[in-house]
Formats: C-alpha cells, sequence, structure tokens
C-alpha cells in the first residue's frame, strides 16, 4: 500500500512538471515568422539607389523597347507606350529610363491605368555622368535635359537585352513593333537610322518648314575641326529619335566613348550648338555613325510633324505610316500642333493630375480643353 502512494505521488510530480514545461514553452517563446509572398520582396522604388521595380522579369522572346520619362513629358511617352502595346501581338518588355523625381509618377501611372499588363523595368538616369560634357544654352534648355542623352548610354543602363529599339517620347506607333525589331543590320554596324533623304512623300514638308536634311544643318564647317572630319556638307542626315541599335556591337566599336569625346569637343570649341538643328544631342550621334549604319524603312520614321504648327502631311500618306514622329518645337500633347488627332486617340489621362494637356482643342476633340503647359523638346 505504501508503495502504491509513493508510486501515485511520483507520477503526479511529473504531471505537474510537464504542465510547468508546457506554460513556459507558451509564454516565452518569439512569435512565429511570417511567411513573405514574392510580391513583398520587391523594393521601393522610391528608397532603391537604381531602379528598382521590375513588373516582370526579361524574356528572351521578348521585343526590347527603351524610352525616357521625364516627369513633364509623361503623357507622351505612355502615349508611345500604349500605341506600340495596342498595336502587336508580340511580347514587349519596355526599358522606361527616368529620373528620381519621377519614379513614383512613372509606377503610378502604368499601374493605375489600362498599361498595368505590360512588361517593364524601370531605370533611374543619374545626370551626374553629363557632368563636364554639356554646355548651358539659353535658347533652347529644353534640348539639355539629361533624358536627351540616355541614348548615348544604352550599354550602360541594366538592361539584359542584346538588341533593342530606341524610340523618343513623341513617337506614335502605328505598325507592328516587332517588324522594326526584326531590321537586319549590316555586318559591323551598331545602329539602324532612317536617313533624312530616304522618302519622296516628305520632301515637300521638309521645304517648306525649312527643314535641314543634310550635315550642313548640324555641324559648323567654318571650324577646322569639322573640315578635317572629311564629311561632305551636302551627305544626307538622320535623326537619332528613333533607331534599333546592337548592343555587343557598340560596346565593341566604344560607341558611348566616342559620342563623349565630341560632346568634349564641342564643349571646347563649339563645333555645333542647338541654335543649329537638332540641338546638342544629334550632332554628336551624325559624326560618330557617318556612313556606318543601316537604313530602316523609311514609313518606320515618318518625321518632322512637329516643325510647324500649320504645315501638314497628306492623311492617306499618314495613314500608311507605321510610326510618326512629332520632332521639333509643336508638340501634341501642346497647342498648337497638326495631326493631333492621330497622337490622342493613343494618350492616356495620368491617373494623379499632374500631367494635363495644354491649350483649346478644334472641334475635331469634342471640346476637350487642355490646360496645363509643358515644354517641348527636339
Amino acid at each position: 500500500m505504501a508503495l502504491l502512494r509513493k508510486i501515485n505521488h511520483i507520477l503526479l510530480m511529473m504531471l505537474v512538471l510537464i504542465v510547468c514545461l508546457l506554460l513556459h514553452s507558451k509564454l516565452f517563446r518569439g512569435p512565429p515568422r511570417p511567411k513573405l509572398k514574392r510580391t513583398e520582396t520587391r523594393k521601393d522604388p522610391e528608397r532603391a539607389p537604381k531602379v528598382p521595380v521590375e513588373k516582370a522579369a526579361e524574356g528572351g522572346d521578348d521585343i526590347p523597347v527603351v524610352i525616357c520619362a521625364a516627369e513633364e513629358r509623361m503623357g507622351g511617352a505612355m502615349a508611345t507606350i500604349n500605341s506600340i502595346y495596342s498595336n502587336t501581338d508580340a511580347s514587349v518588355f519596355f526599358y522606361i529610363v527616368t529620373l528620381r523625381d519621377a519614379i513614383k509618377l512613372t509606377r503610378q501611372y502604368i499601374e493605375k491605368t489600362k498599361l498595368k499588363g505590360i512588361k517593364y523595368k524601370i531605370l533611374e538616369f543619374n545626370p551626374m555622368v553629363l557632368k563636364g560634357k554639356v554646355k548651358p544654352d539659353s535658347s533652347r534648355p529644353d534640348l539639355l535635359h539629361p533624358l536627351n542623352f540616355v541614348r548615348f548610354y544604352l550599354p550602360l543602363l541594366d538592361i539584359s537585352h542584346q538588341r533593342v529599339i530606341y524610340l523618343d517620347d513623341d513617337v506614335i506607333v502605328q505598325g507592328d513593333i516587332k517588324d522594326l525589331y526584326h531590321t537586319k543590320l549590316e555586318k559591323g554596324h551598331a545602329a539602324a537610322f532612317a536617313t533624312d533623304c530616304d522618302l519622296p512623300s516628305t520632301h515637300e514638308m521638309v521645304r517648306s518648314v525649312g527643314m535641314q536634311t543634310t550635315y550642313m544643318g548640324f555641324l559648323d564647317y567654318r571650324k577646322q575641326e569639322v573640315r578635317d572630319l572629311g564629311i561632305n556638307p551636302s551627305d544626307c542626315s538622320f535623326n537619332p529619335g528613333v533607331f534599333v541599335a546592337d548592343i555587343g556591337e557598340w560596346k565593341k566599336q566604344k560607341i558611348t566613348k566616342q559620342l563623349e569625346n565630341w560632346m568634349q569637343e564641342n564643349l571646347k570649341k563649339n563645333i555645333y550648338s542647338s541654335a543649329m538643328a537638332g540641338g546638342v544631342a544629334t550632332p554628336p550621334m551624325l559624326i560618330v555613325f557617318h556612313d556606318k549604319y543601316t537604313i530602316i524603312d523609311p514609313l518606320w520614321h515618318v518625321r518632322h510633324l512637329g516643325w510647324s504648327p500649320d504645315a501638314r502631311y497628306p492623311e492617306t500618306f499618314l495613314q500608311g505610316a507605321h510610326l510618326l514622329h512629332w520632332n521639333g518645337r509643336f508638340k501634341p500633347w501642346d497647342y498648337p500642333c497638326v495631326h493631333l488627332d492621330l497622337w490622342e486617340k493613343w494618350f492616356i489621362p495620368d491617373p494623379t493630375g499632374k500631367f494635363l494637356l495644354t491649350g483649346t482643342a478644334g472641334p475635331s476633340y469634342d471640346g476637350l480643353r487642355w490646360t496645363h503647359k509643358t515644354e517641348a523638346g527636339p
């Protein structure tokens, strides 16, 4: 009997000890580690040093398009993206380059509109890379915007594709972008452009607005440095607002370094200026790529729509064009400007209300009123 009581006592003590251990574990252990979803691991684009947010990973079958998105021209860039996305069944990947202050607006413009379905990466451009290479010019300060020079630095951007399309933000694409992407570059060529002498249909427009189509309009042939280049001043120029680039060949030929050298040469000797046609971003491209570029189908770069507020192309000609470019002072988000209907159909209102169109539209726009003034660029 005494032995039984002793066993019961031991069992009771063991039970008490187990209960105490359980209570201690419950009271003093740390909280469970939360499970992280993939979306929770993305960096905040406003804090990350470079650009940070990828909407989707780049794919080998994507058509990569590089486009700049300045805050004051954001609606233009989004209209360009919308026109590309809407006119192809190909998978397009957009590299959207902007400055740090505009990263948040860029992301909101995409995520809160019909563009939320696109594949893209926002890239931050550091304007310090231009220090000591660009001379201020009060006549067209908009032409000196840092993003105008992004095209010089394509290999330095955080992109994974070896061939890319570069487009200005005052462009509308009416064709299938994959046709432009598959332009066959000639051996040894790092890029393909549309020459300014390529399309007879544009010659009358060019003459009517006094547009330059040769190197004489971009370089100062009074300077010995320019004459030493051996470039005939009557050679056809090209517009670098639309081109296809081979990144590997670009690196091999050190194109970026060559462009920087000519920027610095102009800084010292003023061999071109924004007072001449094309501002300060075009002449270095003309020098470096002279006689070393492939020519693209001219219908893939119908330009000069922004050179006059009243000189117009025939509507039937524009309907057959694959790409329209409002290069010049008169932008489609500004007023006055020609052929607004061809741009406005792709415009997406800014969900934040920061980018608003300017001026008063005509009867073809159902009385749409534009109220916010923005600066025009090249």
